[in-house]
């Protein structure tokens, strides 16, 4: 199987040996690393102790549109050829996919990326032969029969009727999910920390301003600590596309939710993905987790401008000449900034030049800011609050159970989060009462709010309301979603 972003298309290994001048042709689109496997193969066969034909070999990589690429397709190639070459039974070989890169001992190496390809094979009903070295990433595939080759010797003895190759061991139990930090530690900031549990309910947008020292890290930190785990589909999503960007799959913890904190230097390629042949960038691997964007004023202005899609798709559809790849992005953008460039303690109190503040501003656009669902300001704590003796906070598994049980109430009631509510879906499960209609209609009159605005904060009502059990959204719970959108003031001053 070949790989297409995060997808595994068949391919169909075909050889032919024919009389004629001594030659090795493959064809199908192979790019260099799949047309130099002619040496590899060509010496793992030697010295696995079988003859490599003298003839006219013609290697074809089925369909021939489909890019090919990497040492994947090497041990097929070799089991194609020796089998053509009738060294080797292949009477039973249409029921495996075969992978696995050889090097010029024969010796069968690991093969980067496998995962999204196993995957296909398991859901096509094949059971396959891996290098052993990949145990490790196929172990997360439940009940699925694999084969671990050491060498294509190995492989060749088992197919004539040798010993046959291992089993792949059984999938690990699930484990629970290990928190390295959690909110007990952020002392005060009582409206972030709520503000930070509202986010987590409803799988909302946040971003925190306050100047350096307030906190704003650390929260965005431990967010991942109070959202419930993975499922298992979304797991072994999450798993394909960091196989896919040849990143290690954790399998202790496979089921905790991925936290990505790209430097602000990131591009915007690397942010969202790309390429000559398109790969998943940081939205993708944050996909089903948290995308923290520290500094965010300090990010090149086209590479945050390009998380506006994203941000209300939940994918990034990437067109390049050499094709087309569509990758998920489901995250939760989770944002930091100072107030000024000097890092006041406060917009009231900031005394950097306006204009340089208000290009500081600008440099976060209005269409942007407006698909951010929460937008607070943090203060700078009091020398009393920090030198008071510090009362115990609240831990993160106390948070993460009311969080749980009001992403439940969403899945029961809408089958999806709050934050992904739309249409008429919206208008049906995210009604006030007539005082907070209300209020609505003030906050409309009085911050000129847009559409989506307006959409944002019936949402985030609505993510209040189950944190507190409630069917009906109240005018206090639309007076907090209000609350939470600071911004909109701010940009009306």
């Amino acid at each position: 199987r070949a790989q297409l972003g995060i997808d595994a298309p068949a391919v169909r290994v075909e050889v032919h040996i024919a009389n004629g001048l001594p030659a090795f042709t493959v064809v199908g689109l192979p790019e260099t690393a799949v047309r130099e496997a002619r040496d590899r193969v060509r010496s793992a066969i030697l010295t696995a102790g079988f003859e490599f034909p003298a003839r006219r070999i013609t290697v074809n990589l089925a369909p021939a549109d489909l890019p090919k690429e990497g040492g994947r397709y090497d041990l097929a190639i070799a089991l194609g050829i020796l089998g053509a070459s009738e060294q080797t039974d292949l009477s039973g070989i249409d029921d495996f996919d075969c992978y696995g890169e050889l090097a010029l001992d024969g010796t069968c190496r690991r093969v980067a990326g496998l995962l999204p390809a196993l995957i296909a094979s398991r859901q096509a009903g094949k059971a396959v032969i891996i290098p052993a070295d990949n145990r490790r990433e196929a172990s997360l595939v439940r009940d699925f029969p694999a084969q671990l080759a050491v060498s294509l010797g190995q492989v060749c003895a088992s197919l004539n009727g040798g010993d046959r190759l291992p089993r792949l061991d059984s999938a690990p139990a699930d484990e629970a999910v290990e928190h390295e930090l959690d909110l007990a530690d952020v002392h005060a900031q009582y409206q972030a920390r709520r503000a930070l549990e509202i986010a987590a309910a409803g799988g909302h947008h946040m971003l925190m301003m306050g100047p350096p020292g307030t906190g704003k890290s650390m929260l965005a930190q431990r967010l991942n600590s109070i959202l419930p785990p993975l499922s298992e589909s979304e797991a072994m999503c999450c798993a394909s596309i960091r196989s896919v960007c040849r990143q290690p799959v954790d399998a202790k913890n496979w089921r905790r939710r991925p936290f990505q904190s790209p430097h602000h230097t990131v591009s915007d390629v690397a942010l969202v993905g790309g390429g000559r042949n398109p790969r998943p960038g940081e939205i993708s691997l944050a996909h089903h987790g948290v995308l923290f964007l520290d500094e965010l004023t300090e990010f090149n202005r086209r590479a945050i401008e390009v998380l506006r899609e994203p941000l209300e798709t939940g994918s990034i559809h990437i067109s390049r000449a050499s094709g087309q790849a569509i990758f998920p992005a489901q995250f939760q953008l989770i944002a930091a900034m100072n107030p000024c460039p000097g890092g006041c303690a406060s917009i009231q109190s900031c005394d950097c030049p306006p204009d340089r503040v208000r290009r500081y501003r600008h440099k976060l656009s209005a269409p942007l800011l407006d698909r951010i669902d929460i937008q607070i300001e943090l203060a700078r704590l009091a020398q009393q609050e920090l030198l008071a003796p510090k009362p115990a906070a609240e831990s993160s598994g106390a948070v993460r159970a009311r969080v749980g049980a009001a992403r439940e109430r969403q899945w029961q009631r809408q089958g999806r989060l709050n934050a992904g509510l739309q249409g008429s879906a919206l208008r049906r499960h995210c009604e006030p009462d007539s005082a907070g209609e209300t209020l609505l209609r003030g906050a409309i009159d009085k911050f000129n709010l847009s559409a989506r605005s307006f959409h944002k904060l019936l949402r985030l009502a609505r993510s209040i309301a189950d944190l507190a059990g409630n069917d009906e959204i109240t005018a206090a719970q639309v007076a907090e979603a209000i609350s939470l959108r600071g911004f909109e003031r701010l940009r009306n001053e």
